[in-house]
């Protein structure tokens, strides 16, 4: 017999996603099978799957452990344990890439952990973590091998927290929303299930409300809300935006408001209504107002002279706060109507006052 104590991190979700995720190579049917036999019970009751799991629930296996061993695939390990604290492959919020075992995952995070020193923690609890990420760093791998901040971030919780790492093949702490490679600032993680869950609602019902720094070409006079329809172009990973519908084109709000205005540039606030990817960019692109320092919508003259003169190799876009709704949800309690920021990199803050942009006119 196997037995698992959901810890408060894993609580929250239902129990028949729990054993997809800790048993990852058993089959769906098999699952729901075991459950209406009575070999995996809980509490030492029978249960159906959909049950929500809470701290401190037992759950029990009544089959051999070389069956457990297979289906949770610690194969090659002793029978009976994980050799490194379980697999989190089939996790919904984060999984090992490419089949990777839990020992390599593992290695992974603290690997990344330990080289990604830019990374900064602006705000955490017991459910929530939020991140300010630099310029030229994944949020999340785009190919085996990448380091990215998911990474980071689980490593850096196992670095605080040792025994996480036995909590793992139930439950991977995981970001909730991306930035682009090249783009720096907040990035929303869940710590929890619990935590995921709140913050995944919040973006899903855009009760967050998000701003961006930037600062983009031309001058622009005064605060608007615009509007239009975003098509996306996979093959070359570029998007452009209509002003009117068409096919396959997705609906966009992007509000402004111009903070400075010198010499041809304008320090703006952007408030991201939806979130699409590469929507600001492409928006002020669209606009006649690119950001710059953006070598895939922006100005390539004035890029080069920008990146001349200061070095620039990315866009100057930043997210630089979010403010939180009012909520009695547990998870996202502590942060109930609560603003965030993230200060700007120091090479935005150089470059904006180079340009004689003042943080407020």
């Amino acid at each position: 017999m196997q037995e698992v104590d959901v810890s408060a991190g894993q609580a929250g979700q239902r129990l028949d996603r729990y054993l997809q995720r800790i048993l990852p190579n058993a089959g769906t049917g098999f699952l729901y099978r075991m459950l209406r036999k009575k070999n995996i019970t809980l509490n030492g009751a029978r249960a159906q799957g959909s049950e929500k799991l809470a701290q401190g629930d037992k759950i029990r296996f009544y089959f051999s452990d070389e069956t457990y061993a297979k289906f949770a695939g610690w194969e090659g390990s002793r029978k009976g344990a994980p050799s490194s604290g379980g697999d989190c492959a089939g996790s919904a919020s984060a999984s090992c890439h490419g089949g990777a075992g839990a020992g390599e995952c593992i290695r992974e995070y603290r690997t990344a952990y330990q080289r990604l020193k830019q990374i900064g923690v602006v705000y955490e609890d017991s459910h929530i973590i939020l991140l300010n990420k630099p310029a030229g760093v994944l949020t999340q791998k785009a190919a085996e091998g990448d380091l990215s901040l998911n990474e980071w971030m689980i490593g850096y919780l196992l670095d605080k927290n040792p025994a996480l790492e036995k909590e793992l093949r139930g439950f991977c702490p995981s970001v909730c929303n991306r930035l682009d490679r090249n783009t720096s600032g907040l990035v929303l993680c869940g710590k929890s299930v619990a935590g995921l869950q709140f913050l995944s609602g919040c973006i899903r019902e855009r009760t967050i409300r998000k701003f961006y720094r930037t600062i983009c070409a031309g001058d622009l006079e005064d605060p608007a809300l615009v509007s239009g329809y975003l098509i996306k172009d996979s093959a070359k990973n570029r998007v452009r935006v209509t002003k009117e519908k068409c096919a396959g084109g997705e609906y966009i709000e992007t509000a402004y408001r111009p903070v400075s205005r010198r010499n041809g540039y304008t320090l703006l606030e952007v408030e991201l209504i939806t979130g699409k990817p590469h929507q600001i960019r492409a928006h002020l692109a669209g606009l006649g107002h690119p950001v710059i320092g953006d070598f895939k919508y922006g100005e390539a003259a004035l890029n080069g002279r920008l990146r001349k003169e200061y070095g620039l190799q990315n866009q100057l876009l930043h997210a630089f706060r979010v403010v939180f709704p009012r909520t009695q949800d547990m998870a996202g309690e502590a942060l109930s109507g609560r603003t965030v920021t993230a200060p700007c990199p120091e090479r935005f803050l150089r470059i904006q006052d180079s340009l004689g942009l003042s943080e407020e006119e």
